[in-house]
């Protein structure tokens, strides 16, 4: 999985972005344990603060490649959290980003990358000089690969039907990245993990729509209904 990097350390150079959230009613389940989908919501969303506060708001288009959770702690409803986050690493068109969620009951850390495109040709591009001048600091050399590591599903994996909601695309126009925990989260219903590490790698934008959820032990693949692998899940309850 992707490597936690530890985050810039007192007085050290580079932005550090925060937000002050609080899970709302819809953000967790019957015993108040916030989702996996919601937590990878909150990701999406203070990448997005951070991008507006540093001045760098609609300038492109930011697409998730991929998302590890580790959690050792779950936030509950009514938890005052604080999402802190840092760029930790750049390549020529993929930023990853490292988020550490905190306060009440939480203790959760995550990293993501994310590859930027155009906003006219929706094909990767290259950063801007502002960009490296803002971000920088923090990745401090640190490079941000895209290439895929998840395996392939094997051709004998357990199959089960999956379905993608007409509600679950978001402004981009297919399925968002946080609504793939949903797979891993149906798998807790009846059971409340103490901890969890996993991480998600996304392939191909997946439409709403029925579409197939392949196992083998702890690997999980969602296809879409045509075959194509939209997303791999590697982890699952319990710290690696």
């Amino acid at each position: 999985m992707t490597e936690l990097v530890a985050p810039p350390g007192p007085g050290a150079p580079g932005r550090v972005f925060e937000q002050a959230i609080r899970p709302g009613v819809a953000d967790g389940v019957g015993s108040g344990r916030v989702r996996l989908d919601a937590i990878a919501r909150w990701l999406q969303d203070v990448a997005y603060l951070d991008l507006v506060d540093a001045g760098f708001e609609e300038k492109g288009v930011w697409i998730v490649r991929r998302t590890r959770l580790r959690v050792e702690s779950f936030p509950r409803f009514g938890d005052e959290l604080v999402l802190s986050t840092f760029c930790s690493g750049i390549g020529r068109f993929s930023a990853e980003r490292r988020t550490t969620v905190s306060g009440g009951s939480a203790s959760v850390e995550a990293v993501a990358l994310w590859i930027w495109l155009d906003g006219e040709s929706l094909r990767p591009a290259r950063f801007p000089p502002e960009f490296t001048e803002i971000y920088g600091a923090s990745a401090n050399g640190r490079e941000a690969g895209v290439r895929l590591r998840h395996p392939d599903p094997p051709a004998d994996a357990e199959r089960k039907s999956w379905l993608f909601r007409a509600s679950d695309v978001d402004v981009a126009g297919h399925v968002n990245n946080s609504h793939h925990w949903a797979a891993l989260e149906q798998e807790l219903v009846g059971d409340e993990p103490l901890s969890l590490d996993a991480e998600v790698e996304y392939r191909d934008p997946a439409l709403p729509g029925e579409a197939v959820l392949l196992r083998d032990r702890s690997a999980r693949w969602i296809a879409a209904a045509d075959g194509r692998v939209c997303a791999s899940i590697l982890g699952g309850p319990g710290l690696r």
